[in-house]
């Protein structure tokens, strides 16, 4: 699994053996995510008739999928991904169908619903967090390693944009169960191949000696604190993010804007995230990650706390595409810090740490500005949201005692999925 590589760029992320293969089928498996949530929402809203049962099923479903994350990721480090990835999404799966076909019995009780939905949850495969950590393991050279977390990054925003479409397709002709049970087909069948690939053959367990995770005083030395930084600020942004969803449609109402102008502005944060992650992949940065990311998560708190001051529709759209275009960048360069601080055995559980994080920051945020934007005026709010990411920005980066030292501004061949290199002070490097 070698291969020179003398000019990093996206090409080359992708013709490294089996990359294209494996990529493809983490995609596959991943769509699930951004197909699910749609789908399983109009599900149990048809089935129950309730908003609100429809949403505490859905909190329940979401609650035990963010925050089981860690633990689950942990059994891809002990044991492997085709031993542990398998078993969950087969059984993650199941539990869709099941619900699927709860929701189309009329009088299902609510607890069966609930029940079976957090059942689901905790079982959701970590395939994000295991195929940055395959692209960590095929790609030794941190240039390469940051132009594949980066579009890793976007791909994955895609996904949660077609996603929605995908089951808006689908309810047009069809029920909503259709899109849950495609949810499971998807899961599974792009588990299957992502574990079959030799590129995830990469990953090796790391044993039952190292099964605890990543916390200060256990394994190596220091990776707790070393990931205190990454773990924050994508919380911190993942707060942020969120609020501008609420955020948006209050600064429409006040103004007696349409709801498809939320549509155009949240499509500017997407559009100006894609160009930001691409861009920051594209750069072989002089400074090290650890610097760079206060610089992200300052970029994206001073663009929204802009936003706030926005007179009209076309400068708020400018402020928030530009708040866009440090989101990814910052997230990325917070997966490549996780990495980079923990031994291989841990890569799988740093990077689930790290979207435990977004996705919690993401779920307190919108309850935060929710009881505030009632409160106080809305460019105090926007204030608020921002601060909230330039606050994470003065977090101090630590790096683990005897770490994995990543050579981040070195180019070196591609020669083992194993190879680890020296650090440099100059060093260069993205589910429901």
């Amino acid at each position: 699994m070698s291969t020179p590589l003398s000019r990093p760029s996206y090409a080359a992320v992708l013709r490294v053996p089996h990359a294209r293969r494996t990529f493809a089928a983490a995609l596959v498996g991943r769509l699930s995510y951004g197909t699910v949530s749609l789908a399983l929402m109009l599900s149990l809203t048809r089935s129950t008739g309730s908003y609100a049962v429809a949403g505490l099923v859905m909190a329940l479903f979401g609650a035990t999928s963010v925050f089981l994350s860690p633990y689950r990721a942990s059994l891809v480090d002990r044991h492997g991904p085709r031993r542990a990835l398998l078993p969950m999404a087969l059984l993650y799966a199941a539990l869709l169908c099941v619900l699927a076909v709860a929701c189309r019995r009329p009088g299902t009780p609510e607890a069966v619903l609930a029940v079976t939905a957090g059942l689901a949850g905790a079982c959701t495969p970590p395939l994000g967090p295991t195929m940055r950590a395959v692209w960590a393991e095929l790609l030794p050279d941190r240039l390469l390693l940051q132009r594949a977390y980066s579009v890793d990054g976007v791909a994955e925003e895609l996904l949660f944009v077609s996603g929605p479409l995908l089951v808006g397709g689908i309810v047009a002709v069809a029920s909503p169960v259709v899109g849950v049970v495609l949810s499971a087909v998807l899961v599974a069948v792009g588990t299957l191949a992502f574990i079959t690939s030799p590129a995830t053959a990469a990953l090796r367990p790391a044993g039952r000696g190292k099964s605890d995770g990543p916390a200060p005083g256990r394994g190596v030395p220091g990776q707790g604190r070393a990931l205190l930084q990454p773990v924050v600020v994508a919380a911190a942004v993942g707060v942020s993010v969120s609020a501008v969803d609420l955020l948006v449609v209050a600064f429409a109402g006040e103004r007696g804007l349409g709801d498809g102008t939320v549509a155009w502005v949240l499509a500017a944060l997407s559009a100006g995230s894609a160009v930001g992650g691409l861009a920051n992949g594209a750069v072989a940065w002089s400074s090290p990650t650890r610097a760079r990311l206060p610089f992200f998560a300052a970029g994206v708190g001073l663009c929204l706390a802009a936003a706030g001051l926005a007179p009209g529709l076309g400068t708020l759209v400018l402020a928030v595409m530009c708040a866009g275009l440090f989101v990814a960048p910052a997230l990325t360069t917070a997966y490549l810090i996780a990495d980079e601080s923990v031994a291989p055995g841990f890569r799988v559980r740093a990077g689930a740490w790290c979207n435990t994080a977004v996705n919690a920051g993401m779920s307190a945020g919108a309850a935060v500005v929710g009881l505030l934007v009632e409160r106080l005026p809305l460019p105090v709010c926007f204030a608020v949201a921002g601060a909230v990411a330039a606050a994470a920005a003065l977090v101090p980066g630590y790096r683990r005692g005897s770490a994995r030292r990543a050579g981040e501004g070195a180019q070196p061949s591609v020669s083992s999925a194993s190879s680890e290199l020296p650090e440099s002070s100059a060093s260069s490097s993205s589910e429901s």
